[in-house]
């Protein structure tokens, strides 16, 4: 086990804080951990017609557009339960409305560095409407693709977002359950 000997935050805005911690390892020798922490956030796959609703953004940390399930976390002045937040997620972002949704799994999406976890929630009977979207999420756009289309993409790098790619990976599990 590694034990924290101190702690101090590095950097904080509204989204994150950066900690640095001085650690002892087992062997008694000692060691710098930097550590994201972010709060969870919810991720939702719109399921519907053999095939899934995606939204596209541009990431400024990586520099480009890419396709993603809707997710988020919520605002400092929000809050709600985690299937709150992935049925309002899924609303804003795509202005879906789901009757079923269902938790499938709680993971780590960069647990060598960050704190933050994810609940991934599979949404099916959608009633389509408009986003309601941040202003940060001005230039998202909105699609259903197939089944097939979806995995294509995966393969040709079109998906590369590592929390869509696991949430895909758990509705397929959950299929042979």
């Amino acid at each position: 086990m590694i034990e924290a000997l101190s702690t101090r935050e590095a950097y904080r805005n509204a989204w994150m804080t950066v900690r640095e911690d001085v650690v002892r390892r087992e062997d008694g020798s000692t060691g710098l951990y930097g550590v994201v922490d972010k709060p969870d956030f919810a991720i939702v796959v719109p399921y519907s017609d053999g095939g899934f609703w995606l939204v596209e953004q541009f990431r400024y940390p990586v520099g480009r557009r890419a396709w993603e399930f809707p997710q988020g976390s919520w605002p400092d002045d929000k809050g709600g339960s985690q299937e709150d937040l992935a049925r309002a997620e899924l609303q804003e972002e795509t202005g879906l409305r789901a009757a079923d949704v269902r938790h499938l799994a709680h993971f780590y999406s960069a647990y060598g560095h960050s704190s933050q976890g994810c609940d991934l929630y599979l949404a099916t009977s959608l009633t389509e409407g408009a986003p309601e979207r941040e202003s940060t999420e001005q230039d998202m756009v909105h699609r259903w693709f197939s089944e097939a289309d979806f995995v294509r993409m995966i393969r040709e790098g079109e998906i590369v977002d590592a929390a869509t790619i696991a949430a895909y990976t758990y509705v397929v599990l959950d299929r042979q359950a």
